[in-house]
């Protein structure tokens, strides 16, 4: 580790390796200090959090800490809690929502953040993109994922975006609230207390 963590943030927020894709320009978004204990990896800012430069500013993040049990206070603490998503700026609108994340941040930044994190002991992925980069031979389907969690632990936790958008899926599978949700509350609830 050659910089230290404020050095390589503050090399973050002027990052401009994907500009020229970026329809909003350049705002990266992450929170990290070397003392937190839990680290969540999701997909990429919306516009919400691109204006406010506030990681999951948005009703994603509202239902995100519903599941935690967490309010913003704790949520926004990053001596307790690392904020990495697998694109870092605001990609632009899809046909079907948000872009994925630019391929080129993870690779870019993942593993120099992921040095100054020696305390984290449960990172959260939350979404296909953040399970396929971290989770080797993961299933193919985001539910099939999710329902074998107990493979990854204890260092993992997949989990579904909160995205409204998913409101359909919540609803075909129950068992997500009914048995991922309370174990991840009391894992979470263990390492932050």
């Amino acid at each position: 580790m050659s910089k230290t963590l404020p050095t390589l943030l503050e090399e973050i927020t002027k990052c401009q390796v994907c500009t020229k894709h970026l329809p909003l320009g350049p705002r990266p978004v992450v929170q990290a200090a070397s003392s937190a204990r839990l680290l969540i990896i999701g997909q990429a800012p919306g516009t919400r959090v691109h204006e406010t430069g506030i990681p999951w500013n948005d009703p994603s993040g509202d239902r995100l800490r519903e599941w935690l049990q967490m309010d913003k206070a704790r949520f926004y603490d990053p001596n307790a809690i690392a904020i990495m998503p697998m694109g870092f700026c605001y990609p632009g609108k899809g046909n079907s929502g948000d872009l994925p994340p630019r391929p080129e941040c993870a690779p870019t930044w993942h593993a120099s953040i992921k040095q100054h994190l020696q305390n984290v002991e449960l990172t959260i992925l939350i979404g296909d993109y953040a399970q396929r980069y971290y989770l080797p031979n993961k299933p193919r389907t985001l539910t099939e994922t999710v329902k074998n969690n107990a493979r990854w632990a204890p260092d993992f936790i997949a989990l579904p975006h909160p995205s409204p958008r998913n409101n359909i899926w919540l609803r075909k599978n129950p068992w997500f609230e009914e048995e991922v949700l309370p174990n991840l509350r009391e894992r979470v609830d263990q390492l932050l207390r």
